[in-house]
């Protein structure tokens, strides 16, 4: 076991019943393959569905699966008011990836809030990370032939980014290993539209070289 390589924090932030749950699992079974010590707690809010859901994950050596103010490498968000909700985890090299469909929460169905502007949503996030992937995950979802499958969509983008030391390869064994045997194409699917929408972003997001 490669004992020697760099920590990498992860916070995942979803809305209950998106499946950030089944997204840590395959993370951390391909952690497994990868030979790679994972670390994970889960920090529930309001589990039920519309609540929201936090994980943590930590690669490499750790002694404690918090990630305090300002410690992710990296951050995932299902749901863009909760993504910019956790920008308190992040600082000025932290990669930052948001699907962009919004789940409004029960508050604002109901007309009690009003729900944050999108593009303001990434410009907050932008002025203070090194880099924001953000896309419509639901759509490449849907495209994939399954809505539920936005969290191995997002963890397309993840992989895509190279900052973890997993290959895509190890993610799409756990997804033949680990989910069901009748979402597995999907999810395949699923997982190949996100590492695309994450490189497509990329492009967009990065200046072109001269």
């Amino acid at each position: 076991m490669d004992t020697h390589m760099e920590t990498k924090r992860l916070i995942i932030t979803a809305v209950g019943g998106q499946g950030n749950l089944l997204a840590s699992k395959v993370l951390g079974e391909a952690a497994l393959l990868a030979k790679i010590p994972v670390r994970m707690s889960e920090i529930h809010g309001m589990a039920q569905r519309g609540g929201v859901v936090e994980s943590a994950i930590i690669f490499g050596d750790a002694h404690s699966t918090i990630i305090s103010d300002g410690e992710a490498d990296l951050l995932v968000g299902f749901e863009p008011a909760e993504t910019l909700r956790a920008l308190g985890k992040c600082n000025r090299k932290t990669i930052v990836i948001t699907n962009l469909a919004p789940t409004p929460p029960f508050t604002v169905a109901i007309g009690k809030g009003t729900y944050p502007d999108i593009e303001t949503i990434q410009e907050l996030i932008r002025a203070k990370t090194a880099r924001l992937i953000a896309f419509d995950a639901v759509a490449c979802a849907k495209q994939a032939g399954n809505v539920m499958s936005v969290n191995i969509v997002l963890l397309g983008a993840l992989i895509q980014t190279g900052v973890l030391p997993i290959s895509a390869a190890q993610i799409q064994t756990t997804i033949r290993n680990k989910t069901k045997a009748a979402f597995v194409d999907v999810n395949l699917k699923a997982f190949e539209l996100g590492m695309q929408a994450a490189a497509e972003s990329a492009a967009v997001s990065e200046p072109p070289t001269a």
